[in-house]
C-alpha cells in the first residue's frame, strides 16, 4: 500500500478523537486562546509552564508539552514554536507524537509517495 495513503489514512482517523477533544477541551485557556504567531512568553501567561519541553525533530525550533484535565478525562496538548520562537501549531497528542506524524508524512514526499502533490 502506498506510504503517503496509509499516512493519509491515519492523519483521517485521528480526526474524529481532535474534534471531539476540542469540543470537551475548547474553553480551556491553551485551547482557546493560543494563537499561530504567539511567542513562547505568551504562551506561558496563558497555560503557565509546560510539563516538559523539547527540541523539534523534524523541523528546526522546540514543542512544550501540557496536559488538560476535565473532570474524568485528561488530554495530552502541544504547542509547537518554529525557530523564531512563534508558535506555528497546536495539537491533541504530545510532542513525541507530533514529532514522529511530522516524520512520517515528510518520509512519504521523500520516498516519491506523494501521488499528484
Amino acid at each position: 500500500m502506498n506510504k503517503s495513503l496509509v499516512t493519509l489514512a491515519t492523519l483521517l482517523a485521528l480526526l474524529p478523537a481532535c474534534n471531539s477533544n476540542s469540543q470537551i477541551y475548547r474553553d480551556q485557556p491553551l485551547v482557546a486562546k493560543v494563537e499561530t504567531g504567539m511567542s513562547k512568553e505568551q504562551v506561558q501567561q496563558i497555560g503557565g509552564p509546560p510539563s516538559a519541553i523539547n527540541d523539534r525533530t523534524v523541523e528546526p525550533g522546540t514543542c512544550f508539552d501540557y496536559k488538560l484535565t476535565q473532570p474524568g478525562h485528561q488530554q495530552p496538548f502541544n504547542v509547537s514554536f518554529d525557530s523564531r520562537g512563534k508558535v506555528d501549531h497546536t495539537s491533541f497528542m504530545t510532542c513525541a507524537e507530533w514529532s514522529n506524524t511530522q516524520k512520517k508524512a515528510r518520509e512519504s514526499h521523500s520516498s516519491g509517495g506523494g501521488g499528484g502533490y
